[in-house]
């Protein structure tokens, strides 16, 4: 008997599961239809007029919203275009130094030359009329006093 019994609170147990599930499923199409019958209602309730009024006014706020951005992007491409044309003249500017400054040390360098090539014709003429160095260095004046009081010059003796 014990099997039977069992077998038998197995079996209600089963029937009441099935039941259980019968319910909830039934209570779950019951909430569905609750809503879809809401939904329903809402939408026969809905105004053609007051729902096409309504896109107009989000459309016409959405217009609003894209107007203002462009103006926005507008001036920050003038903006730009002003910011660029700015640099464009600061870059001359800086390139013009640059050439000025090029120009500068290559007459540097020129004067520099010119006076190096006076100051070697100075030295040759001063060598053919034979006069001593007042500027230099001593190494300079002690070789020309060397040469100057050597046996063969006249220079000393008159």
């Amino acid at each position: 008997m014990s099997n039977k019994s069992e077998e038998e609170r197995e079996r209600l147990k089963q029937e009441y599961k099935e039941h259980y599930r019968r319910i909830k499923e039934i209570k779950e199409r019951g909430k569905r239809a609750e809503q879809k019958g809401k939904i329903a209602q809402a939408v026969n309730n809905m105004n053609p007029d007051n729902l096409l009024e309504s896109v107009d006014e989000f459309l016409g706020k959405v217009r609003d919203k894209v107007t203002h951005a462009e103006a926005r992007l507008d001036v920050a491409m003038d903006s730009m275009d002003e910011d660029s044309e700015l640099e464009t003249e600061i870059k001359n500017e800086q390139h013009e130094a640059e050439l000025k400054k090029q120009k500068a040390k290559q007459t540097l360098q020129q004067v520099k030359a010119e006076m190096g090539m006076l100051y070697s014709e100075i030295e040759k003429t001063a060598d053919e009329i034979k006069t001593e160095k007042t500027i230099g260095t001593k190494k300079d004046q002690v070789k020309n006093k060397e040469t100057d009081s050597s046996p063969g010059n006249d220079t000393e003796k008159e």
